[in-house]
Order: C-alpha cells, then sequence, then structure tokens
C-alpha cells in the first residue's frame, strides 16, 4: 500500500476541508507514493515518537496534533520542532497529522470523549455552510444510473439516511445548434423530451467530485444543473457533544466520576454548584469558544481543556466548568484512529505509540 492510500482513508474520515482556517492538517512530510511499512498513531509528534516509530519498524506517524503548525522558515534544529522534522525526513519517516478535522468528524474528537463518559448525545455545535444541493434534470429512462452515480460520488447522505433524492417529472425541451452532437433530437430542431428534475444534498467539499459524476453518468452532451449554497446546518459534523446522564449527580459525585472515568489526577473546575448535574458538554482539546453555546443548551457542566483564569467566570454560576487537561481530553482518539486503520488496512502494521507525550505534570 502507498501513503496516499493511507491519507485517503484519513480523509474520507476527517476530510481536510473541515478543518480550521488556521490549522496545518494532511500530509507534512513524505512522498505520497512510498510504500507503507509501518503506521504509528499518536497524539503528538515528537523526536521520541519519530524514534520509537524508527524502532518498530514504521515509516508513518499519523497524529492528531500538527508538528508543522506555523510555517518554517529555516530547518536548522534549533527547536524541538525543526529536530522532529529533520529527524523524520532523515530516517524516511512520513508525517501526517488529523487536527481540528477530525474534531469536526462525525465520531471524531469530543464523540470518543463523551464515549468514555458513556455520554449518548449530538453535537454541539453543527458546522454551518457545509452542505449544499444540487439540481439537475435527466431522462425518464436515465434517471437510476445518473442517481445511482452521484449517491456513489457522495451525495444524498442525511444522518441516518443514505441515497435521499426527490424527483418531480416535467417536459424538458431545448433546441441543439449546428455544431451540437445531441443524444437525442436533431440539429436545429426544437425537441421535447420527458425528464425528471433530481434534487439532492451533497457535502460541499465533494463538489467537483459530484460534478464529475453527473457529467460521466448523463447522456446528455449538455448538463443542465444546479448548484445551491444551504444555510442548513450539518447536525453530524462540528465541533463539541452534547448529552444527558442516566442519572443527575451532585457536583462533588461528578468531578470523582470524571477523574475515575478518564483517569484523572486533577481537575481545576469552578465552584461546585447547588443544582444536580444531568446535561453534559464537552470538548476535546482547547473549547472555551463553546461556553457561551453550551450555557445556551441548558447545560450543568463542560468539560474541557486549556481554560484560562478569566474564562472560568463564563460559567455564570450556571454551568460548572471544568478543565480536565488538553492532552487528557483528546488521547483516546489514537484507540479510536487505531480501529479505524485497522479495519481498513491489514498489510502492515497499524501500532499505537506508548511515548507519553504530555508536557503537563501535577506535583
Amino acid at each position: 500500500m502507498k501513503l496516499a492510500d493511507v491519507c485517503r482513508s484519513m480523509e474520507e474520515w476527517a476530510p481536510l476541508a473541515w478543518q480550521e482556517s488556521y490549522d496545518n492538517a494532511g500530509l507534512l512530510v513524505g512522498d505520497p507514493t512510498m510504500e507503507v511499512k509501518g503506521v504509528l498513531i499518536s497524539l503528538d509528534c515528537t523526536e521520541e515518537v519519530v524514534e520509537e516509530a524508527i524502532q518498530k519498524g514504521c515509516n508513518v506517524i499519523i497524529s492528531h496534533h500538527p508538528i508543522v503548525f506555523k510555517g518554517l522558515k529555516s530547518l536548522t534544529g534549533k527547536n524541538y520542532v525543526e529536530r522532529t522534522v529533520i529527524k523524520a525526513i532523515q530516517h524516511s519517516v512520513a508525517l501526517y497529522a488529523s487536527h481540528t478535522n477530525l474534531d469536526h468528524a462525525p465520531k471524531g474528537v469530543s464523540y470518543h470523549l463523551a464515549q468514555k463518559l458513556g455520554l449518548a448525545g449530538k453535537v454541539l455545535l453543527p458546522a454551518e455552510n457545509a452542505l449544499k444541493q444540487i439540481s439537475y434534470y435527466v431522462p425518464v429512462e436515465n434517471q437510476e444510473s445518473v442517481r445511482e452515480a452521484l449517491h456513489a460520488a457522495g451525495a444524498g447522505n442525511i444522518g441516518e439516511y443514505s441515497a435521499c433524492s426527490f424527483a418531480s417529472e416535467g417536459i424538458g425541451r431545448f433546441t441543439p445548434s449546428n455544431e451540437a452532437n445531441p443524444v437525442i433530437g436533431q440539429r436545429s430542431i426544437a425537441t421535447e423530451v420527458k425528464e425528471v428534475k433530481v434534487d439532492m444534498i451533497f457535502p460541499t467539499h465533494l463538489e467537483s467530485t459530484i460534478l464529475h459524476a453527473l457529467k460521466k453518468a448523463h447522456p446528455y452532451e449538455e448538463v443542465a444543473y444546479f448548484i445551491h449554497s444551504l444555510s442548513n446546518r450539518w447536525n453530524e459534523v462540528g465541533a463539541g457533544f452534547i448529552g444527558e446522564l442516566d442519572k443527575a449527580m451532585l457536583g462533588e459525585d461528578f468531578i470523582q466520576w470524571v477523574k475515575k472515568s478518564l483517569d484523572l489526577t486533577a481537575i481545576r473546575h469552578t465552584p461546585i454548584l447547588s443544582k444536580k448535574i444531568k446535561k453534559v458538554a464537552l470538548c476535546g482539546g482547547a473549547g472555551s469558544f463553546l461556553i457561551a453555546e453550551a450555557r445556551r443548551q441548558g447545560a450543568d457542566a463542560f468539560l474541557t481543556g486549556d481554560l484560562k483564569y478569566h474564562e472560568f467566570f463564563d460559567g455564570e454560576n450556571s454551568c460548572m466548568l471544568c478543565d480536565i487537561g488538553h492532552y487528557e481530553s483528546e488521547v483516546m482518539i489514537k484507540d479510536a484512529i487505531h480501529t479505524y486503520l485497522s479495519n481498513i488496512f491489514s498489510n502492515f502494521a497499524v501500532l499505537k505509540s506508548e511515548t507519553l507525550t504530555n508536557p503537563v505534570r501535577y506535583a
């Protein structure tokens, strides 16, 4: 298998189009055409992780956090970022990162954090401007073959339902020019055909793929279609997670339960509320930008990492804010990536890194 195959599989789960504008996800180091000997999965990519990959015979590292986040103006080994990249290049180890795109993906980072807590629910802040609608016209006798081609390209999936579309029948009218090569009708003669207008929703980042499939499957020389931007939110894609506990807990009990569930040494949190904790919101990594949304949806507690001092005031004594640590809120994604890739690739080793990359210690 080639490195490009591994990258493609990761991007089927977490397309690069879903990453934030400031991010740098994707293939950072490596030749897409190189043969994969083994994959090592880590939350972070450091010199120690590269050395572990070398020792274990892995020539690909997939991390959640990209080692190259800001632009590199030199490679002189003056900091750990440059030293890590140099070491990877010297030993022909490819580096790939799936970061905020994996945060936003269905069953991404926050989902798996919720799974560790046994929390069922939904995306806290669904993505906007991530869906479009295509409307096209096709002869009645060709509607099924074209419809199937677009479904195969990724159109027509809505939540737990696939192959979704709406069709309405009518009469199409056109006049081919003298230079045209019409499949139906004759040059310079007005033609009427029984046609079906088909509407489907599709992910915005698949637009070129959808159009290619449409034009390849459609019988007409010139295909009539329209692309519409939608303001609909995509409920399966987005930031954070929110759900309800099976049973409400006192604040003190909730803190201890979270510590036990996630094997935490400590939690920084706002004062214990007098009310019980039932609805819980969370976000893997640095999720302070979701505090207001968590409160708006009635969360009794919000779990995330990297809260700053003044952000703790944003709980407004109505939502208990809990900083469980950046590393601690995301490390479980290693297991998810391992399971995902292991189910796809069986002809090379997919391993989880044993290197502790968390730079934070508690005294």
